[in-house]
């Protein structure tokens, strides 16, 4: 079985996506918009910029990957609601993104620098080896600010089969 560059990854942010927008409900339903700015520790970024880095994350290797230029977004979001809409606009451009332009960027050279040093993936090693790690950890860290400020959220949470 082979997977496509569209196949891992277009569905699998706007799937994290749909998993961030319901953990976000049931923060909403918990603590209201107290908990937008709480952050795990004080050199890391808050609940917004967490769901922030995840939109830029997928929306930038999206559009790398597809050779498009990506919306740009203020990163002003101060409301679960803010950060829901956030969510939406960045999978309304996921999908309005053509599925062929997105495999055509398998084999396309990414360029990236990281701490001074220029890194050079193909987009596919870019994709598997960066953006598809780097998301899951924004998504991971705003589930875990979640649960340490005791939402009621557990693993089939994460994993997008709650009930």
């Amino acid at each position: 079985m082979s997977l496509s560059t569209y196949e891992a990854s277009a569905p699998v942010f706007i799937r994290g996506f749909r998993v961030l927008g319901d953990l976000l409900a049931k923060a909403e339903a918990h603590a209201g918009n107290d908990l937008v700015t709480a952050r795990l520790a004080p050199d890391m970024l808050n609940l917004a910029g967490q769901i922030q880095r995840a939109s830029d994350t997928a929306k930038f290797a999206v559009a790398r990957l597809a050779d498009v230029q990506p919306p740009s977004f203020e990163d002003n979001e101060t409301t679960i609601a803010d950060l829901r809409k956030r969510i939406d606009a960045t999978v309304a451009w996921i999908e309005s993104v053509d599925r062929a332009a997105l495999e055509a960027g398998e084999s396309r050279t990414i360029a990236r620098k990281f701490r001074e040093k220029e890194h050079e993936f193909t987009g596919a090693t870019y994709l598997l080896t960066f953006a598809l790690p780097n998301f899951f950890f924004h998504v991971t860290t705003a589930y875990d600010i979640l649960r340490h400020n005791g939402v009621a959220i557990g693993k089939l949470d994460y994993l997008g089969f709650s009930a």
